[in-house]
């Protein structure tokens, strides 16, 4: 059983579907895509799983349909406690406890622990009190900073301090992080976080980071920290999203408007220091904190120059970096759920064919911010196969009968991926955008730059 109803949720199940050991996945509650994949089924959920009442429903379905194994995609249920919920009934799930989703769920918690075991980051401060906060952006904004070398100011111009990224402590759906690029600009959103409760309890405190300017690059993870069993992270082929809603990096920031991988840009240098900065210290962490931590891990960095610095964890795979990702994976996928959950990731040998995707996303006229939904979604299947791409649904629901396309309706701002393989980035590309004319929805609009040279931006894109 696949838990969530996103496009990553979909790619999943249509991954272990691909299995010889699985018979049956139920997506719980997925979508209008995982309503139509071989061997897969809906579960219609009427509480959600973040609640004690959706948990219930979930483990009641576990049993009576004997599901070997469950499989967490999105953070709001981990942080609620599903994975030790589905562990104290005896049932095998893949996915972090209570505890280790803290290291996605809190800032002010993730950013401590960074700094506890040497994992390379930002610099940042955390806070409690909106005044105390103000008065250390008001600190920061004017200070006479000097510029980076090469870019001295103009006569009569005064040296420009950089821009400081306000985070909210809590899971925020994706708007909880911004780049404020003035002190006026980090008064208005220290107050709408923690002043207004914009965001909830989510704002009540912040974490107020240095900005880093660089290629950001995403790398999703297995883990495996077992009691009494190795610990071991083995990372993934390396992904990048672009987050900015229009082509260039303009625009405000999105789920993710489409991901490549694997990332050329991140060569053997780059990876290296990646284990060594970030991965290693990481598993030292979980270790030492004696986190039950038996799922995925998602790491986003900003590099400079092969050198990798820490943004965030996420402790899920990433959404839309799992839908070109999985599709270059060359081994059982759901024999790796198994491996994470058993301890035994040690041994498992992950494989990956020698090719690349591209994974444009389609949305909704209005995103991200207000949208309609309901529109019938168009797909010419023969079009799509003929590029040997794959669609991945996310904000779709299923209509009306019919096969897999033809009774889609647009459900959500970030409607669909169509991923594509090919030998070159530049091949993949061609073939994503190629199927991407084959499908269509009232409104619809993607970004035309997805796989072209990446976006440069600062640490905000959390």
């Amino acid at each position: 059983m696949v838990i969530g109803s996103g496009g990553r949720e979909h790619a999943m199940v249509w991954k272990l579907a691909q299995s010889q050991l699985v018979e049956k996945v139920w997506a719980a509650p997925g979508n209008g895509g995982t309503a139509g994949e071989e061997k897969a089924g809906n579960v219609g959920l009427e509480a959600d799983p973040v609640t004690e009442e959706g948990q219930r429903a979930l483990l009641e379905f576990a049993k009576e349909e004997k599901i070997d194994l469950a499989v967490v995609g999105p953070e709001a249920p981990l942080a609620a406690g599903i994975v030790d919920s589905f562990r104290a009934a005896g049932l095998a799930i893949a996915g972090p406890d209570k505890k280790a989703a803290r290291l996605e769920a809190s800032k002010v918690y993730s950013k401590s622990f960074m700094e506890k075991y040497g994992v390379r980051t930002a610099g940042s401060r955390s806070f409690t009190d909106p005044a105390k906060a103000l008065a250390y952006a008001e600190e920061h904004f004017g200070k006479k900073l000097r510029r980076a070398e090469g870019k001295a100011p103009s006569p009569g111009e005064a040296p420009k301090a950089p821009p400081l990224v306000v985070k909210a402590d809590g899971l925020a759906a994706g708007k909880g992080v911004v780049i404020a690029a003035d002190f006026s600009e980090a008064k208005e959103c220290i107050s709408s976080f923690m002043k207004r409760k914009a965001l909830g309890e989510a704002g009540k405190s912040v974490v107020l980071e240095e900005f880093l300017e660089g290629r950001e690059v995403s790398v999703l993870a297995a883990v495996s920290a077992v009691p009494g069993k190795k610990a071991v992270i083995k990372p993934f082929i390396a992904a990048r999203d672009h987050k900015s809603r229009f082509e260039g990096a303009q625009g405000p920031n999105t789920g993710g408007m489409g991901a490549v991988a694997p990332v050329p840009d991140f060569g053997p240098e780059a990876q290296k220091d990646f284990n060594a900065a970030i991965l290693a210290p990481t598993l030292k962490g979980i270790i030492a904190e004696k986190m039950d931590y038996r799922g995925f891990i998602f790491f986003g960095l900003m590099v400079q120059d092969n050198r990798c610095f820490l943004l965030e964890y996420n402790v899920r795979l990433g959404d839309p970096e799992t839908q070109a990702v999985l599709p270059l994976m060359d081994c059982d996928f759901a024999d790796l759920c198994k491996a994470v959950v058993e301890g035994d990731l040690a041994e498992f040998n992950l494989k990956w064919k020698n090719e690349y995707a591209c994974a444009p996303v389609a949305v909704a006229e209005g995103y991200p911010g207000s949208y309609r939904k309901g529109d019938p979604i168009a797909v010419n299947p023969a079009g799509i196969a003929g590029n040997g791409a794959k669609i991945f649904a996310s904000g779709a629901r299923r209509g009306e009968g019919g096969p897999l396309g033809s009774g889609m309706r647009t459900n959500g701002g970030r409607v669909l991926a169509v991923s594509a393989l090919g030998a070159t980035p530049e091949e993949a590309r061609k073939k994503a955008y190629e199927a991407l004319r084959f499908v269509s929805f009232e409104g619809m609009s993607y970004r035309k730059d997805i796989g072209l040279p990446a976006d440069r931006t600062g640490s905000g894109n959390g």
